[in-house]
């Protein structure tokens, strides 16, 4: 698919692909019916999914949410809003990050419960996972207002699809932490049964395969997604030892990484694989 523009988030771009050039359909032009076009009730907070890499990701429940509310919290007004122009929406933008959540979340809650309808939005993915959420979610809740989950894409669940490793049981961790407990936290890693979900930037992703082939056996399975939905989408699967030569290869890591490890005691041979016709 050809990229027609990008913006930035972190160190990564998003792209903008062609179709969105045009007049959205899902905004003027939908095929839902009036009665099922759902618009932004009062006093009530939405949590809003956003796309993780491409545009076309985004749901037409979520684009009518935000286009009624009485106003959206972000991450990055700049990020969110190139955006949402050019899904022409143009709610309000107020700016909600693990900067200054715990004192807008009293400001969102107070607007709120006066009648105005916020939705909750996070760079990319769902609000709340790595991201901020949680504590205006649970000031929400506490303040018995009405808080009202609009699904969309996640970053760690996409990747786990993608890996060909157990998802019957799994455990998400976000992101590590870079320095103090960070040891203690990889080697409870090491032990775990079910499969790991973890994030992981650019600057450290060489650093973790490393720490883990000192805890791990080095034929242990692992999977990393790169990028995931944007151009240069890329799923590199193998044990820590083969992952790890081929992203140390590289000149230079570049994107965004989630990061997927096999239980302790998992092994392929030990997984039947349906029989097909011949």
């Amino acid at each position: 698919m050809k990229c027609d523009k990008r913006y930035r988030r972190g160190q990564s771009f998003i792209c903008l692909v062609n179709a969105v050039r045009k007049p959205n359909p899902l905004m003027t032009e939908s095929p839902l019916t009036e009665e099922n076009r759902q618009l932004a009730e009062p006093g009530t907070l939405y949590l809003v999914g956003t796309p993780i890499g491409n545009v076309q990701d985004f749901s037409p429940r979520a684009q009518q949410i935000l286009g009624s509310a009485s106003v959206i919290a972000c991450e990055d007004t700049r990020t969110s809003g190139a955006m949402l122009r050019r899904l022409l929406i143009q709610t309000p933008l107020t700016s909600f990050h693990q900067h200054n959540e715990h004192r807008k979340a009293g400001e969102l809650v107070k607007r709120l419960q006066s009648g105005e309808s916020v939705a909750l939005i996070s760079d990319a993915g769902m609000p709340a996972i790595s991201d901020p959420g949680f504590l205006l979610a649970r000031a929400a809740h506490q303040a018995g207002v009405k808080v009202v989950p609009v699904p969309g894409p996640v970053a760690g669940v996409t990747a786990l699809a993608a890996s060909g490793l157990p998802s019957d049981r799994f455990v998400f961790e976000g992101f590590l932490p870079q320095k103090k407990g960070r040891k203690t936290r990889i080697a409870a890693l090491a032990e775990e049964e079910r499969t790991v979900v973890l994030y992981e930037s650019p600057h450290r992703i060489e650093k973790l395969l490393r720490e883990l082939l000192e805890v791990c056996e080095p034929g242990r399975l692992c999977a990393v997604g790169r990028e995931l939905t944007k151009l240069f989408e890329e799923i590199l699967r193998g044990s820590l030892t083969e992952v790890h030569a081929t992203l140390s290869s590289r000149e230079k890591q570049k994107g965004e990484f989630v990061f997927i490890l096999a239980g302790k005691n998992y092994s392929e041979e030990s997984v039947s694989v349906p029989e097909t016709d011949a």
